[in-house]
């Protein structure tokens, strides 16, 4: 069940209005959210599906964990989201102001009903280290202040990477007794619980349950054809996977269409083995036999895993970072 704890709302300093967010606000919401990715150029821009899916999320009650700014007009100016997985005491923390309203400490105010709110439902949960975590691009210098300023810290960075299709493609190849399946229906259950296995150790990483597994591979963007699992012959079990999404805005955000790997997984007793190029390989394959003149994905940066280096040795080139912050949430904020 979501916390019944009420938070109070930004003041009337900001010269806006605020409300929870609901499904009739979903158009103009996303409006909002394409303002700013035309000033931010941000490596990655939320879909309306994507919208509609946070206020759906299982455990999240929109009417207290979702905010709205909106002019004497009605028209949205600023928005704050905080998501709170089950069992877990890391928020995240989603939300932006309208870059013609800037300046004016709207964000301050966003942020810190952000983390008043993240902090009154991590406190009904026992365990360590509770914070709301908070994604920043490192173009944009008034987030990054706004998060230095409020006292959250830097714990990561990521990196968003592409690589042009048009020429050789890496000749990586799967190991003997080892082949391409791709995705379908039927093997979806089987793909999330290979997911939330190869995920185990990976930084950050909480597990997907049935509901947001669905989300995750019926977006409108996910491409079923692009996206595929890598069977171990001998003996059926999935060592690999790569689901990938093309976003059909992406000619307009970056100046080229592009192939984009949402996933790319291998699991441990697999590792070390050449499967995680040999499954870019293929997927650059498919991008291209689409008509995509890119390939794409994200990358932590710290991983020890060394997929940083691999991505560059297959031609990978950085666009864009992004720095993740989290802010105690055991303490008061400042």
């Amino acid at each position: 069940m979501a916390s019944t704890n009420t938070v109070p709302l930004p003041g009337p300093q900001t010269q806006l209005a605020w409300r929870a967010i609901t499904t009739a606000d979903l158009d103009s919401w996303h409006a909002l959210i394409r303002r700013m990715v035309d000033v931010d150029k941000p490596g990655w821009a939320e879909d309306r599906a994507d919208l509609e899916h946070a206020l759906e999320r299982p455990g999240n009650d929109p009417e207290q964990d979702s905010l709205l700014g909106v002019d004497a007009d009605g028209v949205p100016r600023a928005f704050g989201l905080v998501n709170l997985n089950p069992g877990s005491v890391r928020a995240i923390g989603f939300g932006g102001v309208d870059p013609a309203w800037r300046r004016r400490g709207i964000g301050t105010a966003v942020y810190r009903w952000q983390a008043a709110r993240a902090r009154a439902r991590v406190q009904e949960r026992e365990g360590e280290d509770p914070v709301l975590r908070s994604y920043a691009e490192a173009n944009n210098p008034s987030h990054l202040a706004l998060l230095e300023s409020v006292g959250a810290r830097v714990v990561r960075y990521f990196t968003e990477m592409t690589r042009p299709l048009a020429g050789e493609l890496p000749e990586a190849r799967l190991p003997g007794g080892m082949e391409f399946q791709t995705f379908s229906d039927d093997i979806s259950e089987r793909l999330r619980a290979a997911h939330n296995e190869a995920f185990l150790d990976h930084w950050g990483s909480e597990p997907r349950d049935p509901e947001n597994w669905r989300f995750t591979v019926g977006h409108p963007q996910f491409r079923p054809d692009w996206s595929f699992v890598v069977l171990d012959q001998s003996s059926g079990d999935i060592a690999a996977y790569q689901l990938a999404s093309y976003d059909p805005e992406s000619p307009q955000i970056f100046g080229y269409s592009e192939g984009y790997t949402e996933l790319l997984g291998v699991l441990r007793p697999w590792r070390g083995k050449g499967i995680a190029p040999a499954m870019l390989a293929e997927a650059m394959r498919r991008f291209r036999e689409s008509g995509m003149q890119n390939a794409g994905l994200g990358v932590d940066t710290e991983n020890p895993s060394g997929a940083l280096k691999i991505y560059e040795q297959l031609g990978y080139t950085p666009v864009s970072r992004q720095v993740v912050y989290d802010l105690a949430l055991d303490a008061e904020s400042s």
